[in-house]
């Protein structure tokens, strides 16, 4: 079995597999096993899996290569693969993750197994509008509570008392979270 480590994709099972986590666990007698929470990359499950030396288990090679959001058509996401112009299609549930960050023209990174593409990265941050928000109060400053915010994309965040309908800010999009308002 090949040293685990997070972001290593591998084949188990006969998918392919993005590391999480993982915990290596020896018990006084027997043999070691480790833990690992791992992505699927084609359904995007994610499940923890407990592995012994003897499972049969091999690293793959991701390749990254820049591409645009295009348009949805139904339950397709087309990108548009920034060297080779080739049209990149993904279900809605191969992608869902990211569906609350992707507005069209949006440059991402389409991360391909075996030639084949098998989802996106998203930049780690985004710039979106806020669409739906409460008024602040006078006096509101960026130290005190906050509210939440529906963004162009229809997320939800929580932003500042002080983040007005059609202000632009900064998200990041592993969790979620307001970083600054963009002017």
């Amino acid at each position: 079995m090949p040293e685990l480590r997070p972001g290593m994709a591998i084949k188990y099972e006969g998918d392919i597999y993005l590391i999480i986590d993982f915990q290596h666990i020896h018990m006084g007698r027997g043999g070691a096993t480790t833990r690992t929470k791992m992505k699927n990359l084609r359904t995007g499950q994610v499940k923890e899996v407990s592995l012994r030396d003897s499972d049969v288990i091999e690293e793959v090679r991701i390749d990254r290569r820049p591409a645009h959001f295009s348009y949805i058509e139904g339950e397709f996401y087309h990108f548009l693969d920034s060297e080779t112009y080739e049209d990149i299609i993904f279900t809605k549930e191969q992608i869902e993750d990211f569906l609350g960050y992707l507005k069209e023209g949006q440059e991402v990174t389409v991360l391909y197994a075996e030639n084949s593409p098998i989802t996106i990265e998203l930049p780690t941050y985004v710039v979106l509008e806020v669409v739906e928000t409460d008024p602040g109060l006078k006096g509101d400053t960026a130290s005190g509570g906050s509210k939440p915010a529906k963004l162009e994309t229809g997320i939800v965040v929580q932003v500042p008392l002080f983040i007005k309908i059609g202000d632009k800010i900064k998200v990041d999009t592993r969790n979620g979270k307001y970083i600054e308002r963009v002017i």
